[in-house]
């Protein structure tokens, strides 16, 4: 007799999965939230908000991308969660916007409960980093779709800001100046090209480097920073026109995303410390230097625009707050808009 378990489903496997979720999700409740895990919905209140004139919902939506091939590999799955938090709180606090609470859909072959009690650990951990709430998500085993042992993992965060505080990039001129923030490695963006370099079956992530002092892999799955804390705090205590985080696409996508259209970003090469992590791709892959910081964000994962007499103050500010800042560039009225490296 046919069965939901034969059928590769395992119930009874969802069930202790949701124990254990439940478990971290109440580690990441902050005000606001009003509802638990086991609702067709996740309830959060905005009464805290009803001061702001305008307030203006912002939402992110993103997942790890093949990222996830090294953590199966290594079958290392407590880090990915982080990643996944990150990309969504880290675009939305472009806007300027607060992050309030996070979603996140798992799709598996099979569902492992303690795998995905590592998993959703990595999420609630990014969404304290965030100080933002998980308050619901999506487990779905797919047998025949997935195979056992692999998985996809992506996530939405919404946030909220009055619409007078909003960053757009609209007050950037010429002159201003480019803040890059430290990126903790690679973050999660070009894996593509990092598993082509390493050959698809990335076998050799288990190998140990003396310039990482740790495995391949272990390089690979360090979790993308979150900067919301720090961005929180620069907007404060510094005019910050413009906010940008290098994700996909690398310097020449994304910088120019939050400028003007008539702006051109002149970044400086050479004026940050790159990580161990670039070179040793770069060298091995045979990749053009240029072409490498239109991939990778290497060694800067957030950028922001502030006036020169600025600068100084936003720099001393970063230090700090323990975060590596640097001046890569700055905002010229030249050419077609976009980006020139010098």
């Amino acid at each position: 007799m046919d069965n939901y378990k034969l059928s590769g489903v395992d119930v009874a496997a969802g069930y202790e999965s949701i124990d254990i979720i439940a478990r971290h999700v109440d580690s990441t409740k902050r005000d606001g939230v009003i509802s638990g895990i086991g609702g067709f919905a996740g309830l959060f209140s905005l009464a805290k908000f009803k001061n702001m004139e305008e307030p203006i919902l912002a939402s992110g939506t993103d997942g790890v991308g093949t990222k996830l091939k090294i953590a199966f590999a290594m079958n290392k799955h407590d880090t990915v969660g982080i990643d996944c938090v990150a990309y969504s709180v880290n675009d939305i606090i472009c806007t300027g916007a607060e992050p309030l609470y996070f979603l996140d859909y798992i799709a598996c072959g099979k569902v492992f409960p303690e795998k995905i009690g590592q998993i959703v650990g990595g999420i609630a951990e990014g969404c304290r980093m965030a100080n933002c709430a998980l308050v619901g998500g999506e487990t779905a085993e797919m047998p025949g779709f997935y195979p056992e042992d692999e998985y996809d993992l992506a996530g939405t965060a919404v946030g909220i800001i009055d619409k007078k505080n909003i960053i757009d990039g609209s007050k950037i001129v010429e002159n201003d100046v480019l803040i890059g923030i430290a990126s903790s490695g690679l973050h999660s963006n070009g894996y593509s090209l990092v598993r082509k370099i390493l050959q698809p079956d990335c076998k050799n992530v288990v190998e140990y480097i003396d310039e990482f002092g740790r495995t391949l892999g272990e390089e690979l799955l360090e979790p993308t920073k979150i900067y919301v804390r720090t961005i929180l705090d620069m907007i404060q205590n510094i005019e910050v026109k413009g906010i940008c985080n290098i994700t996909g696409g690398g310097f020449l996508e994304n910088i120019p995303r939050m400028m003007p259209a008539d702006m051109t970003a002149k970044v400086k090469l050479g004026s940050w410390e790159i990580p161990p992590v670039f070179s040793y791709l770069e060298n091995i892959g045979k990749v053009d230097h240029t072409e490498m910081h239109n991939i990778f964000n290497m060694g800067i994962g957030m950028v922001l625009a502030v006036s020169e007499n600025d600068a100084d103050s936003a720099l001393k500010r970063l230090n700090e707050l323990n975060e590596k800042g640097y001046i890569i560039g700055e905002i010229a009225k030249c050419g077609n808009g976009g980006l020139i490296y010098v």
